[in-house]
């Protein structure tokens, strides 16, 4: 049974990846699709990578900490391989975590700035009506 191929074109519209992002993969070896001439096919293991790769980077990994991933992915992981991928994660799931602390506290600062300019601009709106309540008397 042959393996089902698909093209360069169809690798970017079903990960929806810019041609640029799949041929820098592919340059920095985190995927190796099949050449013929001037085309390139893309394996389902290749697919698979894909999706590893994407998802890491969703995660917010390097591209270093995903190849470790992929070679876990490839080789059924030594236990050596895993625990750096788990001490990885971890350190990533802190830095995450980080960032979220910071995120609600900007949010909470604008929220406040917000609430705080709006109350002005009615105090300011209601005492130009007042302005101008006493000048037509």
């Amino acid at each position: 049974m042959t393996e089902s191929r698909i093209s360069f074109k169809e690798m970017c519209a079903k990960f929806d990846v810019t041609p640029r992002t799949l041929r820098y993969y592919e340059y920095i070896e985190l995927l190796s699709p099949e050449r013929e001439g001037r085309s390139r096919f893309y394996s389902s293991r290749d697919c698979a990578r894909m999706k590893l790769i994407l998802r890491g980077r969703k995660y917010g990994f390097s591209l270093e900490s995903i190849r470790q991933w992929l070679d876990i992915y490839d080789e059924e992981g030594s236990a050596a391989q895993m625990k750096i991928w788990i001490e990885n994660a971890d350190a990533q799931l802190d830095e995450l975590r980080r960032q979220r602390e910071q995120i609600d506290e900007t949010i909470e600062e604008l929220q406040a700035l917000r609430d705080r300019t709006a109350a002005s601009s009615e105090a300011f709106r209601e005492s130009k009506d007042a302005v101008a309540d006493i000048v037509e008397k």
